[in-house]
């Protein structure tokens, strides 16, 4: 693969090894990392590691050189923006829909919000693809409430990208250009997409936090469920669970699933999904889910199963101490960082547990994250 943007925007750290090399690369990083706590198997390929992601999010900045608005992508680790109209990793029709938008925002005389000046109107655009549905989600975001002509922009927008299914309108006055506001103005459709993932069917608003690789998704999640060893009786606890997703495949296969998540807007989205599936032994509470499996475990409540699917940094000490005086029987730990998934390892394995399967992932092909899914089981 060769991208034009590499050296600038160096989001793709691996562009310059060919894809069955960076498969070794990240199978060495895996046993390197956690080779220790039990035999790492083979890393799960792509059959196409390319156009995979479905949220493709652009900023929108004034090109002085050019004399012209322009839309980019921030090049990684900095707040630079560079020129970029196609990324060989993001979804085709989202691009082309980003690009459009640039143009009619040209056309229509919107300008670009400066940081430095504090003056303009949009930051930046968020295009989201239903990779079952085929359903798309627009969300222009701007740094006023106003949008001027918005209605006529809209129009001229689905005319120039008729399979748009909704757009939304974000107001973010507060800096952090890749963050979305508090408030939100449906301009067309139903302010949220559609997609199918092992069998179910998920709401993706703007703010849903769900995976951007869904083929591999629909892989990770499999084998998590299947490292879990349902029998239908179970007592579940999905800690971290987001909108829901790993829990609700999960609960068809369990007694009973609670769900833990810190995020509001998730929690919301959680409770529509398992309604949405007609999925009743599940529920779910908006809270840290430190806080949770410390109580349980203070109130001598017991889980079967524990899924767990931590942010990067991984989980908190005091997590991983109540997770042990809980004493699951089985844990499921899936992780997107093998650094810190080494170090939690290092401490179950020494609280009474033993590792049964360490399974990577390439979820990101051309980076080098790598994604993990372990079963581990009491000694």
């Amino acid at each position: 693969m060769s991208c034009k943007y590499y050296k600038k925007c160096s989001g793709c750290q691996l562009q310059n090894l060919e894809y069955d090399e960076q498969l070794r690369y990240k199978q060495k990083q895996a046993n390197t990392l956690l080779s220790k706590y039990g035999r790492v198997e083979k890393i799960v390929p792509m059959k196409n590691p390319l156009h995979y992601r479905n949220k493709v999010q652009k900023m929108f900045f004034y090109d002085f050189k050019k004399k012209k608005l322009v839309s980019g992508i921030y090049q990684s680790t900095t707040h630079r923006v560079v020129p970029a109209k196609h990324c060989m990793i993001e979804d085709e029709a989202a691009q082309d829909i980003a690009n459009s938008i640039t143009k009619l925002l040209v056309s229509f005389k919107i300008k670009a919000f400066d940081e430095r000046t504090g003056r303009g109107t949009v930051r930046h655009v968020l295009v989201r693809t239903g990779f079952t549905s085929g359903e798309i989600m627009v969300v222009l975001v701007t740094a006023t409430p106003s949008f001027p002509s918005k209605a006529n922009f809209v129009k001229a927008l689905l005319y120039e990208q008729p399979e748009i299914t909704t757009v939304v309108h974000n107001v973010n006055p507060d800096g952090m250009n890749l963050t979305l506001g508090l408030r939100s103005e449906v301009l067309f459709g139903k302010g949220y997409i559609e997609d199918e993932l092992c069998g179910c069917i998920f709401r993706i608003s703007p703010a849903s936090f769900y995976q951007v690789n869904p083929v591999q998704t629909e892989n990770l999640y499999a084998a998590a469920v299947d490292c879990a060893e349902l029998t239908g009786c179970e007592k579940l606890l999905d800690a971290y669970c987001g909108t829901g997703t790993i829990g609700i495949i999960a609960a068809k296969s369990a007694g009973s699933v609670f769900g833990v998540e810190l995020n509001p807007d998730a929690v919301r989205d959680a409770v529509k999904n398992a309604e949405r599936n007609n999925v009743k032994n599940i529920r779910f509470e908006c809270g840290d889910a430190g806080d949770y499996i410390t109580e349980f475990s203070s109130a001598g409540e017991k889980f079967d199963v524990v899924m767990m699917d931590p942010p990067r940094a991984g989980a908190t000490v005091r997590f991983l101490k109540s997770l042990c005086k809980m004493k699951p029987k089985r844990i499921v730990y899936i992780s997107c960082n093998p650094k810190t998934l080494a170090r939690d390892l290092n401490f179950l394995t020494t609280h009474g547990y033993r590792t049964q399967k360490i399974q990577p992932f390439d979820m990101f092909p051309y980076t080098k994250h790598i994604e993990t899914v372990v079963s581990l089981v009491k000694k």
